[in-house]
């Protein structure tokens, strides 16, 4: 990718609130008002089929918090308690079982959190056969695993791989002392270097580091040093996020408030400096946050069209139905998404009482579909082809969206897009904002007024 010349009161102008796009409709969306049984009874129709399967595993608890954190999380010692929730989780796998085809497939695991690795090693192990005992995991599987390296020894990476997990992903935000102690998550260098040592003797085959930019004292010599220390470990992918400040949603984000953030302006100098440096030691900008080498499965799929964007980010499974088991998890098919209970508490009693635990869900119609369709194109694809979209949709793209392509002369003035014969395309200065251009076409973005999401840098 080639240096951006970029004017700074341009991007004041477009930095405003916005979804993400993990799914569209965005997860603000989903409500209590649709009844769980109409979700059940997508899913019954949709397991007419075999469908391909992506298994999501939540599991909450952090000895510490970090005060960055916009997860999911329980902040506790005790790994009683998360043997009781592994307890609780075969029960509800036990409860989705019964509405899953027998023949549907596993291609995809990922255990998120939280940090999966709170659990001990004997804990991973047994959670590894309660997969693989209820489902039908497929030998080539993609399984991944968030790991915090603070607290990791190489017995929990080497149960995960006696249950075939090939993906780790360690955690490291940033190595700067200053930072580190603002936020609450002090990680010195070479306990990450231990982390990825190990991940690397025991054979996982890929290797992701996530970073965060727009963290308190950062500046761009500072992540630079931090960017140095990622590339010596010359992992497969680079998830290099946006702090997402929605203290509205997580009070501890306050505590972060005390120390100085870093300006939009600085925000947007620490992203093209990750761009242009990862670009320089042969990265290939995937879009938004996500960094992967040329022969990685990520680039691949976005050079042969097929890659897609979900709940955890970019994926090359798209053709794969989402099953969210634990607290807060997400569940997604073509026409419905739905999510778990974010308390605790009150995701073990449902179980116990044998109901799913369902908290709300999203059913989606057929313009939903359409439009998630050309978010997706653009988030993961960088445009849209009007030729596949009359094929996918039956519809002249240029007659079906004509209103929102009129909406994108300032965009396209100011040079984040490009209406070309037969195509949307996303320029290079377009990928920084390419929230902003998907935004053009959610209908359930309000125009005007407030909006409850974090700003696009």
């Amino acid at each position: 990718m080639s240096v951006i010349e970029v004017d700074l009161d341009l991007i004041r102008k477009y930095n405003v609130p916005g979804p993400r796009y993990t799914s569209y409709p965005p997860a603000t969306q989903f409500t209590s008002e649709v009844p769980a049984e109409a979700v059940a009874e997508r899913v019954r129709r949709r397991n007419a089929e075999p469908h391909p399967l992506s298994l999501y595993v939540h599991i909450p608890f952090c000895e510490s918090l970090c005060w960055f954190c916009g997860c999911t999380t329980t902040i506790t010692s005790s790994r009683e308690r998360s043997a009781a929730y592994l307890a609780t989780l075969e029960k509800e796998m036990d409860t989705a079982l019964r509405l899953l085809h027998p023949d549907r497939q596993v291609v995809q695991i990922h255990l998120g959190g939280g940090t999966p690795t709170f659990c001990p090693p004997d804990q991973l192990r047994r959670l590894g056969e309660a997969i693989h005992t209820r489902f039908r995991v497929r030998p080539d599987a993609e399984a991944g695993v968030e790991a915090d390296p603070r607290r990791l020894t190489r017995d929990h990476l080497a149960a995960l791989r006696e249950f075939g997990f090939n993906r780790v992903s360690i955690g490291v935000q940033d190595h700067n002392p200053q930072v580190q102690k603002a936020v609450h998550r002090i990680q010195p260098r070479e306990v990450t270097a231990r982390a990825v040592a190990w991940a690397r003797e025991l054979g996982f085959h890929s290797l992701n580091i996530d970073l965060i930019y727009g963290l308190p004292h950062q500046t761009p010599e500072s992540f630079a040093a931090t960017l140095e220390d990622a590339l010596e470990f010359r992992p497969e992918r680079l998830a290099v996020f946006s702090y997402a400040h929605v203290p509205w949603i997580k009070p501890a984000q306050k505590i972060v408030e005390r120390a100085a953030l870093p300006t939009p302006e600085t925000k947007l100098q620490l992203l093209k400096l990750s761009i242009e440096r990862l670009a320089q030691a042969g990265y290939v900008y995937i879009g938004m946050d996500h960094f992967a080498l040329p022969d990685d499965e990520l680039a691949a799929a976005q050079r042969e069209g097929r890659l897609r964007r979900n709940f955890q980010g970019y994926s090359t499974h798209g053709e794969a139905d989402i099953l969210g088991l634990g607290v807060s998890s997400i569940s997604q098919i073509p026409d419905a998404y739905w999510q778990n209970k974010k308390d605790l508490e009150a995701y073990h009693a449902a179980l116990a009482e044998g109901s799913p635990p369902y908290l709300r869900g999203f059913l989606l119609d057929r313009e939903d579909r359409i439009r998630r369709w050309v978010i997706m194109q653009i988030m993961c694809n960088l445009g849209v082809d009007y030729g596949r979209f009359a094929a996918e949709w039956g519809a002249r793209f240029e007659e079906r969206f004509g209103p929102e392509l009129e909406s994108l002369e300032d965009l396209e003035r100011d040079g984040l897009v490009q209406r070309e014969p037969g195509r949307l395309r996303v320029t290079e200065l377009g990928r920084l904002l390419i929230r902003v251009i998907a935004m053009r076409f959610d209908a359930y973005l309000p125009r005007k007024g407030p909006r409850r999401h974090a700003m696009t840098i």
